[in-house]
């Protein structure tokens, strides 16, 4: 955890909701009405980073004409809030302002992307415990912090709303209003299906009116619009879109270029897992997905707990419908245009999933990973001859073409032998071990190893379309007294990344028809292999690099698997679903 001298005891301050000295304001009264032509800032131009930095010295000023609230007063950062009542629910004690909210903002949402990782707006639990934190006496940071390049997973504000601002960098450090990933009010959803913005949505001014900030970044200072209160444009910004007046005390502005927002923390934050701690968990229902390549996103609809997105591709319509049932199960029908309808029917998983403690992702309220619709039950097109998706941010032309073909570093010996109780050699892989049953690993044993043996390293990859290798397994630092692994099997040796990069075991997804041929390899090693690497940036190619001249013999296992190819598919699913 890097410490970035912060907000009071971090420790206890998610216990407040059921003390004696909390307050509550749940308003009341419609919701507010937006003006839907109104749009956030667009990119105008390449990024502009100021060199400047935010006055380290600079006393505590005020917040929006107030303070942290003295026991049983209304804090003055409960004003901007209040104005989306009922939606926004606040109480407060005497160090921080609670903000629930069920992340569904009252405006339209999604229309006009053109980059789009194929995640819908579904409602979030930000209440109780898991409700957003906003600190009611700012300290100014000994060294305030930039958000360029840092803080991309999770929110970095709060918009008055409640719904999250997240960086205007995607996790992969992309811009994503320069980028066609956002809609027309500065939005889209992260991997846990998460509605967020990425520029600052100065369309609540229609609400607000432009005395009030349109959000409170997490180190507890407002965010106003693109000029001050009295419409007098912000003179002497800081690096950060910042500047402290006589009126207002320190306080940020929203710009029609990059950084749009808040760009760094002029207040003491805490700094964990890549965002800023504490802030609230978004929960999943189904796994998050790729980039579908040319879809632009046409239309949104809400008739109470039932949605409907739609979309083309290359000219084709197709729509996603879904609905909130009372139960938290969450039925989707994905009408993908002349590849015909598949229904798939979630139920929520806790913890995973965007912007919180933990790790979106879990993936953050975005978690935009830092990362599946179209023609399979997940919605998405296969890939021209089938296997498995491309990662995110993969176009045909731009996927990697590994330097280790699918023979690499294997030296066959008749006597080094890999085998499963499961399948043979060329058989069918159970469903068990993939993305239609449970995931679980593989259970393997091998022998005859050559003398001299010092340890093992296990891969499991797959030649896709192009000579693309894909890799959904990969361990090293098997001790050499090891010859078996069990299903589901912990603890044995180092365990990087899949293609997906994410850490572990990626159970095979297969979109398209057919059979598809997965290879185990077990390398027998004359030498523990020198990694310096941390398990995460460890993928196959990185493996095989390490094995070089330390290979003394291998034995492969070649596993087939075919998914069904039916129009429509329909079953609960509350594990890991089709990718």
């Amino acid at each position: 955890m890097k410490q970035l001298p912060l907000l009071a005891t971090v420790g206890c301050s998610l216990h407040f909701a059921g003390i004696i000295l909390g307050h509550d304001l749940a308003g009341g009264g419609d919701h507010p009405h937006y003006d839907f032509s109104v749009k956030p800032p667009g990119a105008d131009g390449q990024p502009v980073w100021f060199l400047a930095q935010a006055d380290a010295g600079a006393p505590r000023h005020p917040v929006a004409a107030g303070g942290a609230a003295a026991r049983g007063d209304r804090p003055a950062q409960a004003a901007a809030f209040e104005a989306f009542a009922p939606g926004v629910k606040l109480r407060w004690d005497e160090r921080w302002l609670f903000v629930e909210s069920n992340g569904m903002p009252a405006h339209n949402m999604m229309v006009g992307i053109t980059a789009w990782q194929q995640q819908v707006p579904l409602p979030q639990n930000y209440t109780g415990a898991n409700a957003w934190q906003i600190p009611l006496a700012p300290v100014p940071a000994k060294v305030p912090v930039s958000i360029k390049g840092r803080f991309l997973r999770g929110a970095i504000a709060l918009a008055a709303n409640g719904i999250p601002i997240f960086n205007p960098q995607n996790n992969r450090g992309e811009v994503s209003q320069e980028i066609g990933e956002l809609d027309q009010w500065g939005g889209h959803c992260g991997r846990a299906d998460d509605y967020h913005y990425h520029a600052a949505p100065v369309h609540l001014q229609t609400v607000l009116g432009k005395d009030k900030p349109i959000a409170y970044a997490l180190d507890g200072y407002p965010l106003f619009g693109l000029t001050e209160p009295d419409g007098s444009q912000p003179a002497g910004l800081d690096a950060f879109n910042g500047h402290t007046t006589g009126s207002l005390g320190y306080h940020y502005h929203a710009s029609m270029k990059y950084p749009y927002v808040n760009g760094g923390f002029h207040g003491e934050v805490v700094e964990r897992g890549e965002q800023v701690d504490p802030q609230p968990r978004a929960q999943p229902v189904r796994p998050d997905l790729p980039p579908l390549r040319g879809a632009k996103i046409t239309g949104f609809e809400t008739k109470g707990n039932s949605y409907k997105l739609t979309y083309e591709v290359s000219g084709e319509k197709r729509a996603i419908l879904y609905s909130v049932n009372a139960d938290g199960s969450v039925p989707f029908e994905f009408q993908n245009g002349r590849e015909g309808t598949t229904k798939e029917t979630y139920t929520r998983r806790e913890g995973g999933g965007g912007g919180g403690r933990g790790g979106p992702g879990g993936p953050r309220p975005d978690g935009e990973r830092p990362p599946r619709p179209g023609g399979g039950p997940g919605g998405q097109r296969p890939r021209e001859g089938g296997g498995e998706p491309r990662r995110p941010g993969e176009s045909a032309a731009t996927a990697v073409v590994s330097p280790f073909g699918p023979d690499a570093m294997k030296k066959p010996n008749a006597t080094f032998v890999l085998t499963s109780p499961e399948v043979a050699d060329g058989g069918n892989l159970p469903a068990d071990y993939t993305g239609d049953g449970s995931g679980a690993t593989l259970p393997l044993s091998w022998k005859g190893a050559p003398e001299g043996t010092k340890s093992y390293a296990l891969v499991m990859d797959h030649l896709a379309p192009g000579n693309e290798m894909k890799s959904y397994w990969n361990v090293w630092d098997i001790p050499a007294t090891v010859t078996s692994v069990p299903k589901n099997v912990q603890g044995v040796g180092k365990v990087g990344t899949s293609f997906r990069g994410k850490i572990g075991y990626e159970p095979p997804h297969s979109q398209g028809p057919g059979a598809k041929t997965y290879v185990l390899t077990v390398y027998a090693l004359s030498a523990p292999l020198e990694i310096a690497q941390a398990p995460r940036e460890v993928g196959r190619d990185v493996l095989l690099a390490a094995m070089k001249d330390k290979v003394l013999a291998s034995s492969s296992l070649h596993v087939v698997y075919t998914r069904g190819t039916t129009s429509t598919n329909e079953r609960p699913r509350t594990g890991v679903p089709p990718k």
